[in-house]
């Protein structure tokens, strides 16, 4: 596919609760900052999730890889609607569209922005990376449950985990960590785990041979999930399998303010495959409608977005706007402790984007 260096070409999936709230805070924002470089935005709209369930008995069309790699990128607002089963939303359109992409690894940044609170004492400077393998473990769909319905149900979930997987992760990793402060934190469980975790330990231990400037540390993930809170500043790239990665994201968005505060990248390092950025929250169906969602997230994966695409000047510019945004606790949802609402939030991230000097 040829990339049309004027024009960025978007997929756009609101999906379910408040996902279309927070991406029609976003696309104005991503457009206002890409033609502040005289680029254009051009928006394809797919009406994927629960919905188009109920209408039709998928969340998404058979051929929706296909479509989505007529694009440059997908943004993504979130799945799952309470009258539908939340798997045949969650594997019938994220985790599915993601395996058919083959999108091997999920980047979840956590900035703690001056001027937002959190729960957690001491975060000013938090500034980390969580690289989550995206497509195996616990994850991968593996399992089934024998002797349903006869008092006896026997539940297998099959954990898998490859050397080509882990090692496309920890190439992403160790990268990621060589351009920034050269430290890299596996994160494992070898000590109870026989097999699979073992494996992730020695796979990426020789893929740290091949960057000798970049420092690995090996951290058990209670552990992590204690050193964490106690002390953030001392993790800058953490490198996780699935299932850790997915706990531990969550976990650390506390550290930034919440969920709300809390964006990612789906990607497959080095390839012409469109990723799929997203907010973290989820569809929130208890405020949505409300026009009271924290549209931060998104706004900062639609930075990840640009900065993927080659469009650093544009990444900035969002990811500034939202910085003078949330410092004034005017703009602060209620997530957040405040009384904006969403179209305050995004209206005043667009004013900031679009009288930038």
């Amino acid at each position: 596919m040829t990339r049309d260096t004027e024009v960025v070409r978007l997929a756009v999936i609101p999906g379910d609760g408040i996902g279309p709230e927070v991406v029609a805070a976003t696309v104005p924002a991503l457009r206002a900052a890409l033609e502040a470089d005289g680029l254009r935005l051009d928006v394809t709209s797919f009406d994927w999730g629960g919905e188009r369930f109920l209408r039709q008995g998928a969340a998404m069309p058979p051929d929706a890889a296909d479509l989505v790699k007529k694009t440059d990128a997908v943004l993504f607002g979130a799945v799952g609607r309470p009258d539908v089963p939340e798997h045949e939303l969650v594997w019938g359109l994220i985790i599915g569209l993601r395996q058919q992409l083959d999108l091997a690894v999920n980047l979840r940044p956590v900035r703690a922005f001056p001027g937002v609170p959190t729960k957690v004492r001491d975060t000013d400077g938090v500034d980390l990376v969580i690289v989550r393998e995206n497509t195996e473990g616990e994850y991968v769909g593996a399992g089934g449950v024998a002797h349903a319905g006869s008092g006896h149900d026997l539940g297998i979930e099959v954990a898998v985990h490859s050397r080509r997987v882990i090692e496309r992760a920890a190439h992403q990793a160790f990268a990621l960590a060589g351009r920034r402060s050269g430290r890299l934190c596996l994160v494992t469980k070898s000590n109870a785990m026989r097999y699979g975790y073992p494996l992730w330990d020695r796979v990426v231990r020789e893929v740290g041979e091949q960057y000798p400037q970049v420092q690995l540390e090996t951290v058990l993930v209670d552990a992590m999930a204690a050193r964490m809170i106690q002390a953030p500043r001392s993790l800058d790239v953490l490198l996780t399998s699935n299932l850790f990665g997915d706990i531990l994201s969550d976990l650390a968005a506390v550290l930034a303010g919440g969920m709300g505060m809390a964006p990612s990248a789906n990607v497959l390092p080095d390839a012409e495959v469109p990723g799929i950025y997203e907010p973290v929250h989820g569809s929130a169906p208890d405020i949505a409608g409300k026009g009271v969602a924290n549209p931060v997230a998104c706004l900062l994966s639609g930075a990840m977005l640009l900065d993927d695409l080659g469009h650093t000047g544009a990444a900035r510019r969002v990811r500034d706007a939202v910085a003078d945004t949330v410092r004034d606790t005017r703009h602060h949802t209620a997530d957040l402790g405040g009384n904006a609402t969403t179209a305050d939030v995004a209206s005043a991230v667009l004013h900031a984007i679009e009288n930038q000097g």
